[in-house]
């Protein structure tokens, strides 16, 4: 067989950019979540590329592309067979192979997004493994390697189904077997806002996305050796462009409606919704296709994110599902309405009948029905045996250090507290498993209150991931005042050791939050027991209360001073 040099460097620049959509994957991702959890992320989307790779070349390669069955490939350990059959003109076999084996890693690495911030890094290792061993290569045979969607004529040029939507689908199942981050719903069901630490990240995330997913769906040609490639070529980049874009605008337009100004991070959801969605028929749609496609997108993304968060709540801290899952469906279908005969049958609306339409449903419908039973059994196994989901004290001081043994993926750098609520009833859940006549030994202090009327500060330092819990219990006592500090300390135990890349880091210094309260009517006995009820565990590191007495407060905007500086009445 003659190779193509010209076919085989577009193949292999295209797997270079597939490859570089991990980094955008890792930063949008990490932007989008708490910066406690940023480390946990950042190693996740390393490890499935790196756990897809040998998964794939042991074993996906061979189910998804052998001359087997309509349904199975063959098990090819090592991918020592016959692929000729299959090879695109000109490309030599391992070229072919890695640039299938960057998009085994795409379609697992959707799923970690939606799982965010409270899955046990094993449990992710080992289904993250699983896709790439079976769930993704099956449904990609179907599709690409000559199964049985492919000989119905089902088409799906670079994967909206076969990456996307598979990898969506997944994503979904995991985040509501998972269940919610803790404090994401309040006590009646109502969805709470959990804020990402850095929108720098994800705007970067999603531009290099947006970037390399020019070598995603451009590269699926597979050559740029004759003008039919280059003509077809030059389509798919500027519908996967148009598309986008169209998403954002529409996107922007529909959240400054809905909610008075545009929001910012579901317009850069927008984007991916229109990529995800152009994927399965930018090879084709003509132009207007792909700009009425990423409308629809951008439509649909807004309502999808608003359905998974108020109404089915499944907590996707990325909108993940909305984006992978519902978009990828979308566009596989939209391409049975607007496909314009170029390279497939004609859509609905350019003269085609229903067949073409309807085999696209098919396919989506196979690939999701398919995609949810076996990583359902995968996530069940998971959940029964080591376990789906990161205890809650885990999840609440953050995977970064209990995973992972990282204090802080931003050293030097000061972060906000975390304010998610803690899921807890008032101000005297004491949640620890030691019990107070067990703990640290306290000794009886004098009582601070003489009944006199008088000024006290009262100094609590704390854990970070308990902080929201212990402002809802001094807002609930009628503290209406409080600053709020991030800070670093220790305690008589100086900290607690920690390695990075093998090496003893000094961790001496420990994150604490510092909330400062002056109180004069509200008891200072009160906020001392309300505070001890909300943080004692009964282990080091609970915290400490500093008393302290106040000569005289004065209120700036009035002048005010003493008793009535303190009060918030005009």
């Amino acid at each position: 067989m003659s190779y193509s040099s010209v076919n085989t460097i577009w193949v292999l620049i295209g797997t270079a950019l597939v490859f570089f959509m991990q980094a955008g994957f890792s930063l949008c991702e990490a932007g989008f979540t708490r910066a406690k959890n940023t480390g946990n992320i950042l190693m996740k989307n390393l490890m499935d590329f790196c756990i897809g790779t040998p998964a794939f070349w042991l074993a996906g390669f061979g189910i998804m592309f052998g001359s087997g069955t309509a349904l199975f490939g063959t098990i090819d350990p090592l991918i020592m067979g016959d692929y000729s059959h299959i090879l695109p003109k000109g490309v030599p076999l391992w070229a072919f192979a890695v640039f299938q084996t960057v998009f085994c890693a795409t379609a697992s690495t959707i799923v970690s997004g939606a799982m965010a911030e409270r899955t046990k890094f094993s449990a992710y290792c080992i289904y993250s493994a699983s896709i790439s061993l079976i769930i993704y290569p099956v449904s990609g045979h179907w599709i690409w390697g000559g199964g049985w969607l492919s000989q119905l004529g089902f088409h799906d040029f670079a994967g909206s189904t076969a990456v996307h939507m598979a990898g969506g689908v997944c994503a979904m199942i995991g985040a509501a077997i998972l269940g919610p981050r803790i404090g994401k719903y309040d006590k009646n069901g109502k969805p709470r806002a959990i804020l990402g630490h850095n929108i720098t990240l994800a705007a970067l995330g999603v531009f290099i996305l947006w970037f390399c997913w020019f070598g995603f769906n451009g590269a699926s040609t597979a050559g740029m050796d004759s003008d039919a490639l280059a003509e077809t070529a030059g389509r798919v980049f500027f519908n996967t462009n148009l598309s986008a874009a169209a998403a954002c605008c529409t996107t922007l337009a529909v959240t400054w409606i809905r909610y008075q100004k545009p929001d910012v991070s579901m317009t850069y959801n927008a984007a991916l919704a229109g990529l995800v969605g152009i994927t399965a028929g930018c090879d084709a749609l003509d132009s207007l296709g792909a700009a009425v496609t990423g409308l629809i997108c951008g439509v649909v993304i807004v309502f999808a994110v608003e359905f998974f968060d108020k109404a089915v709540k499944i907590d996707d801290p990325v909108g993940a599902v909305s984006v992978h899952c519902v978009c990828g469906a979308l566009g596989t279908v939209l391409t049975g309405f607007f496909a314009t005969g170029i390279t497939t049958e004609k859509g609905l609306c350019y003269g085609g009948g229903f067949r073409f339409l309807g085999i696209q449903c098919l396919g989506v419908l196979s690939v999701a029905a398919y995609a949810a039973i076996v990583i359902t059994i995968v996530f069940l196994a998971i959940k029964h045996t080591i376990g789906l989901r990161a205890s809650r004290e885990d999840e609440l001081a953050g995977l970064d250090v209990s995973e992972h043994g990282l204090l802080t993926a931003y050293a030097g750098f000061a972060m906000l507290p975390d304010t998610a609520a803690a899921d807890e009833d008032g101000c005297v859940a004491v949640w620890g498993d030691v019990p107070v006549a067990e703990a640290v030994p306290v000794k009886k202090m004098p009582v601070f209150d003489d009944g006199t009327l008088k000024f006290t500060k009262i100094e609590i330092i704390c854990k970070e991931s308990r902080f929201e819990a212990l402002k809802n219990a001094m807002m609930d006592i009628g503290i209406t005042g409080m600053t709020v500090s991030h800070v670093l300390g220790c305690g008589v135990q100086k900290g607690r050791p920690e390695y990075y890349r093998g090496i003893l880091v000094e961790a001496n210094l420990l994150p604490k939050i510092q909330v400062d309260i002056v109180v004069s009517a509200v008891p200072v006995r009160k906020v001392i027991e309300t505070a001890k009820k909300v943080l004692y565990t009964g282990h080091i590191g609970d915290g400490k209360i500093f008393v302290y007495g106040v000569d005289n407060v004065v209120k700036i905007r009035t002048g005010e001073e003493g008793y009535d500086a303190l009060q918030d009445v005009e």
